[in-house]
């Protein structure tokens, strides 16, 4: 089975953080996730990060500290999946893969249909931000 590494970017503003929710024409359709992307042969976890950030969110971003490392298993594929503290440095929020986002106070994640491989992430976020 093909394990897939992806980045994914945490981004704080006070106690809220940023969520993106997957457009109909996107695998995973309608689910929420802390946005990033696949990463590319001979590129860094964070340059991917960055790149894959600029592409999808129209943002700039300064990529800082791993957050958290989730293996999941898809049942037909598993990821490997690197989060990332990031801070915005420039840009403005646009989508391309997703159709909406959402700035969501740390303590409500849980409540939105978040993909499976995120839901280890929005843990450790709350539970930092008790």
């Amino acid at each position: 089975m093909q394990t897939i590494t992806v980045t994914a970017g945490v981004i704080i503003d006070g106690h809220k953080v940023l969520i993106a929710r997957r457009s109909s024409t996107e695998n995973f359709a309608g689910g929420w996730e802390f946005p990033g992307g696949k990463l590319e042969q001979g590129k860094t976890e964070q340059e991917c990060l960055a790149r894959e950030l600029r592409e999808e969110l129209g943002i700039d971003v300064e990529v800082g500290d791993l957050c958290e490392r989730v293996f999941h298993d898809y049942g037909t594929f598993r990821i490997n999946l690197l989060a990332y503290y990031c801070t915005i440095v420039g840009g403005s929020l646009a989508m391309t893969v997703h159709d909406k986002y959402q700035w969501v106070e740390v303590g409500r994640l849980l409540e939105y249909d978040l993909l499976p491989a995120d839901v280890p992430i929005a843990r450790r976020l709350m539970e930092s931000y008790k």
